[in-house]
């Protein structure tokens, strides 16, 4: 597992993306660094090795909740998109 001093949580590029404001097509385009991906994958691996801190597992939950809420977000903006399209072409 990687040691590096970590200064931000795995989840703070999706709140900060969320804050900022979106668009259906953001939310759709939206993808995590790779530096957020590379701690994600630490968090992972302390997960399945039992070696995570309180701190570490707490992080990984949130982010897992806010990863659900994205899922979620996404296909949510698909329909809004498919919506979107359809009333153009009925126009």
């Amino acid at each position: 597992m990687n040691t590096s001093v970590k200064t931000a949580k795995v989840y703070d590029e999706i709140i900060d993306f969320i804050a900022a404001g979106t668009t259906p097509q953001s939310v759709i385009d939206f993808r995590l660094s790779e530096t957020a991906q590379e701690r994600l994958e630490d968090l992972i691996y302390g997960a399945k090795n039992n070696e995570l801190t309180k701190e570490d597992k707490q992080e990984l939950d949130r982010f897992l909740t806010l990863e659900h809420i994205m899922t979620l977000a996404k296909a949510k903006a698909h329909k809004l998109l498919l919506t979107n399209a359809g009333t153009k072409q009925n126009a």
